[in-house]
């Protein structure tokens, strides 16, 4: 993922130029830098064994952005709405740098921009679960870990670290949020 995602809005790239409004999505760039935040702690990949690859930060950005737009979702009204809208375009406009960044040809990001989007949709519905059921455990393992956690240790200390970081989404405000305010996971 691009170290900076302002760096994603200001590149103007095919889905800036699809769906315009980078500007709109300004307001949210505080909530983004801290979803990225989130998603780098280091203890994620040390302690919770993550593999520190390319594949293992974009799953742990994957269910940090996930978690907030449930919490978004929970939200009341039409700004809450709009606001999920344009995080998520964030996150599209993230992964679009982001694969140019690490060498993917501008003819095939789209391609995979799409499948990532399609990722982020799984883990959407995967954590909108596990938030419901206060079950954390099958949508890490699936969306984290893939099947292979690499032992008990990990698997409880990521489950544990999410389902807290989604307790604590669910007291803040739409405010809070959008200005970053992020609980440490």
């Amino acid at each position: 993922m691009s170290t900076d995602p302002i760096a994603a809005r200001s590149r103007p790239g095919w889905f800036s130029r699809l769906v315009g409004g980078a500007r709109k999505r300004d307001r949210m760039l505080p909530l983004y830098r801290a979803i990225v935040a989130a998603a780098r702690d280091p203890l994620w990949y040390r302690e919770g064994q993550v593999p520190d690859t390319v594949t293992g930060r974009f799953d742990m950005l994957a269910a940090v952005t996930a978690l907030l737009l449930v919490r978004m979702e929970r939200l009341e009204g039409a700004e809450a709405k709009r606001d999920s809208v344009l995080l998520t375009e964030l996150f599209i406009a993230d992964m679009d740098e982001s694969l140019l960044e690490i060498g993917v040809g501008d003819y095939s990001v789209g391609k995979h921009v799409g499948r990532m989007v399609g990722a982020l949709g799984g883990r959407l519905t995967a954590f909108r679960e596990a938030s419901t059921e206060h079950d954390f455990s099958p949508a890490v393992h699936r969306n984290i870990f893939h099947e292979a956690p690499p032992g008990d240790d990990a698997l409880a200390l990521v489950t544990a670290r999410l389902a807290a970081f989604d307790k604590a989404l669910a007291g803040l405000s739409h405010s809070a949020l959008v200005e970053g305010r992020l609980p440490t996971p």
